[in-house]
């Protein structure tokens, strides 16, 4: 008669996301609020200030799509911790399209900064954190004035509606999550923050 086989025992913290990427989330997490703050002070700062506000503008825009690029090939290659049985359809849909969303902005907020600091007609070099170098991107940099012109008003306009869309996205992230935690109580807000469970209550 065949024996049945043993029960397989959960995997301890599958209900986490890793450390790499909880660490990798709030990294950016930070550096973006960071950064939507320094970009919205800077049009109204002068001369030095605003010159060393542009520079870090860019220097956190770059960490940000390199820190994005890391963790989305972290997310490719590690399997999150599954979403709360209790959740419906919609909610699950919500939730993957806010992720899919957040990636679009993570990376394409510094891709177009990128570009359009490489059509720049001012050509000002960028050294992050005032001491890397950074080029621009060779391809738009080396354009003609007239296309270059297309350019910085296509990459300004992404810009910015990723900017302000960007906002707005945290603001119901932030809300959802405390909708996870002190309504729905189903430990999804413990699963990026080591010190609260992650276990419904």
């Amino acid at each position: 008669m065949p024996v049945a086989p043993a029960p397989v025992a959960p995997t301890p913290g599958r209900s986490r996301y890793s450390a790499v990427a909880i660490l990798l989330h709030w990294l950016i997490a930070g550096f973006i609020l960071a950064n939507l703050v320094v970009g919205w002070r800077m049009g109204s700062l002068s001369g030095l200030a605003q010159f060393d506000a542009f520079q870090l503008h860019k220097s956190i825009g770059i960490t940000v799509l390199v820190l994005s690029l890391a963790r989305l090939g972290w997310r490719l290659t590690h399997r999150s911790p599954p979403l709360p049985a209790g959740m419906s359809g919609v909610e699950r849909f919500a939730a993957h399209a806010t992720h899919g969303i957040f990636y679009l902005m993570m990376i394409g907020m510094p891709l177009t900064g990128w570009a359009l600091v490489s059509v720049s007609p001012l050509n000002i070099p960028t050294l992050l954190w005032h001491h890397i170098p950074w080029p621009h991107i060779a391809v738009l940099h080396d354009l003609p004035s007239g296309p270059k012109a297309g350019v910085d008003r296509a990459a300004t306009n992404i810009h910015l509606a990723l900017a302000f869309g960007g906002a707005a996205l945290i603001a119901l992230h932030v809300l959802a999550a405390l909708k996870h935690q002190f309504l729905t109580r189903d430990g999804v807000l413990g699963r990026m923050i080591p010190f609260l469970s992650a276990d419904p209550r």
